[in-house]
């Protein structure tokens, strides 16, 4: 039975690219599962990276486009019971699973299992309801950096529960996550983490920002205006065109923006990757400036040796 390939990064670094290329080139070939919390939406494909019709073309993608967009609670249960079921599909077949995403809290359920913490308080939920996101992040800051550090201050629902935990429990979301954490329930998996430097992927996030634009992202957004739940509004890109839309910022604004919070999404997966560390199939790959043949020539050496 193959192992699972995961493969993971900052935004903007590469991974749907190598996914594609491991797909193609390992024994057998392998099939890409994408764990990316905003992929699952139709409709929303530019403003996610979501891979084009040529890429899925190129290699077999699983979890993409399986929710609609107006629907909210899409939660990780849902993904990793998906997830796991298609893993079992594509081993079976003798093929690779490759999975790859932004969406660490994915990869982590997968790796670790789910961890569920205290049953929900619907009082506390109402108290939090007027908060904004900034206040909550603020909040979440004061008695939980962690959690704060990887928690993306536009993940409203992840910020609300990290604050709920702890005001159920008097523990940090981190701390009850780390007891939690002590050994994968997957020992075998593979993990090919893509490292930047920090101003050659905030360039990448730059110029990938401005093409999101040229391919039509202002126009994704007003054709699903209408369409988008809670949680979906809440994408990096969506929720700041919704405001230039509203008329609450320029569109010059609303795409700097973007790029800011782009970036400090980068930072914060950069840190979470460091988590993974740990596991005894963990490889790290500098790409700096690796053309895109020597990443996959290194992802390949690096699961051979495993």
């Amino acid at each position: 039975m193959r192992p699972i390939v995961l493969i993971l990064g900052p935004t903007a670094g590469g991974k749907t690219s190598l996914a594609i290329s491991l797909a193609q080139q390992l024994p057998n070939g392998g099939e890409c599962i994408c764990a990316d919390s905003m992929q699952v939406y139709r409709g929303m494909d530019i403003g996610t990276a979501k891979p084009t019709e040529q890429e899925q073309a190129s290699a077999p993608h699983h979890l993409l486009n399986i929710a609609d967009p107006s629907q909210d609670g899409f939660t990780v249960d849902e993904w990793l019971t998906r997830a796991q079921t298609t893993i079992k599909d594509i081993q079976n077949k003798t093929k690779w699973p490759i999975v790859v995403g932004g969406t660490n809290l994915y990869i982590q359920s997968l790796l670790f299992g789910m961890f569920d913490g205290p049953k929900g308080d619907p009082d506390i939920r109402a108290a939090l309801d007027s908060v904004s996101n900034e206040e909550l992040h603020k909040r979440l800051q004061a008695f939980d950096q962690e959690s704060a550090s990887r928690i993306h201050v536009n993940d409203r629902r992840r910020m609300v529960r990290a604050i709920e935990v702890f005001e159920i429990t008097g523990e940090p979301l981190s701390q009850l996550q780390s007891q939690w954490e002590q050994e994968a329930s997957i020992n075998d998996a593979i993990v090919l983490g893509l490292t930047w430097e920090v101003e050659a992927i905030n360039r990448r996030i730059n110029t990938r920002v401005k093409e999101m634009m040229d391919q039509g992202l202002l126009e994704e957004v007003r054709a699903l205006q209408g369409m988008l739940g809670m949680q979906a509004r809440e994408a990096l890109g969506y929720k700041q065109l919704l405001a230039h839309i509203s008329g609450e910022c320029t569109l010059d604004e609303a795409v700097e923006q973007i790029k800011i919070l782009t970036r400090r999404f980068a930072k914060q997966q950069r840190n979470w990757l460091r988590r993974f560390q740990m596991l005894p199939n963990a490889h790290f790959i500098e790409v700096g400036e690796m053309s895109a043949q020597d990443v996959v020539y290194n992802a390949l050496r690096c699961i051979s040796a495993t």
